[in-house]
């Protein structure tokens, strides 16, 4: 593929631009975009895509890619969920009607299967401020505040970037002034995989009713691992928000790794259980097609 083409299809195939980039990590960023056109009326919780050309280069060391000639004008597409930073630059909580732009919050892949490379992530962890790129023109999803009352308790329980969807919703809450408890937990390899865990720390010192619980599994001075399904069976989460679990007046907010989340499969949990297991078994009860439950779940994979 020649300079001249790439220049032309990035133009032609590009509807937003790099804002801005942050790497916590070097396998991990934050980034903002905005688009060419209006921001599309969306809840948080929800996803779009992002979009980048083939024709665009890899991440040096990731898996290698084969690229048929005819394949290499076409673009690649993933679904995000969107994020949020909860604050603005000054720290205070950020008010969206005067931003432009959304925020996503990714890993980078760089080896898959032997016959079906990462396409996406290689490419996008190659981007600089500035630089532009596709962002899908419809935000949609079901994985939202619907139906949580102002005195409800709400957890949100997530693994890795799991958390974005989580941290909009948070934001929501905040803004509304919610008055329930509220509670977020990510569990991550690594404490540095935490990219948004000084923002945590400031919410929970700024609001009584906010606690965050992060967990880290690899750790050599962390002792013994904690996962999130260990928050809720051994009662550490109750005594965290100070009050019981009722399924009548909590929402549970899953995102992330299936284990953690353990949905059943045709009718049968995993072993050992995920979090939809042990709180069905407490009374719970996970969203289905035409009925609204009180466990609610995003899979990133």
């Amino acid at each position: 593929m020649t300079a001249v083409n790439i220049p032309e299809l990035r133009r032609e195939r590009y509807n937003a631009t790099v804002v801005r980039l942050y790497r916590p990590q070097p396998e991990l960023m934050l980034l903002r975009v905005r688009p060419d056109f209006p921001m599309p009326a969306h809840e948080p919780g929800q996803y779009t895509t992002l979009g980048l050309g083939n024709w665009e280069p890899r991440f040096p060391g990731s898996q290698d890619e084969d690229i048929a000639e005819a394949d290499e004008t076409k673009m690649v597409r993933r679904a995000y969920s969107i994020s949020c930073p909860i604050l603005d630059d000054s720290g205070n909580l950020l008010d969206r009607t005067k931003t432009d732009w959304i925020e996503f919050y990714v890993v980078l892949v760089m080896q898959g299967r032997p016959d079906k490379p990462p396409a996406f992530t290689p490419r996008l962890f190659m981007l600089r401020e500035g630089d532009r790129l596709e962002l899908g023109k419809k935000f949609t999803g079901h994985f939202t505040l619907e139906g949580v009352k102002p005195d409800d308790t709400v957890l949100f329980l997530s693994t890795g970037t799991g958390e974005a969807p989580h941290n909009y919703m948070l934001w929501q809450l905040l803004s509304r002034g919610h008055r329930g408890k509220i509670l977020g937990a990510c569990c991550v390899r690594y404490r540095k995989d935490l990219g948004y865990l000084g923002t945590h720390t400031t919410l929970v010192e700024r609001y009584p009713n906010y606690s965050y619980v992060p967990l880290v599994t690899r750790e050599p001075s962390q002792g013994k691992k904690v996962y999130i399904q260990d928050l809720i069976t051994s009662g550490e989460i109750e005594e965290r928000i100070g009050i019981p679990l009722d399924p009548s007046a909590t929402h549970v907010y899953l995102c992330g790794n299936p284990n953690m989340i353990g949905k059943p499969e045709k009718g049968v949990y995993p072993d050992p259980p995920g979090v939809v297991g042990v709180l069905e078994g407490r009374g719970f009860t996970c969203d289905l097609p035409r009925q609204r439950g009180n466990i609610h779940f995003e899979e990133y994979w």
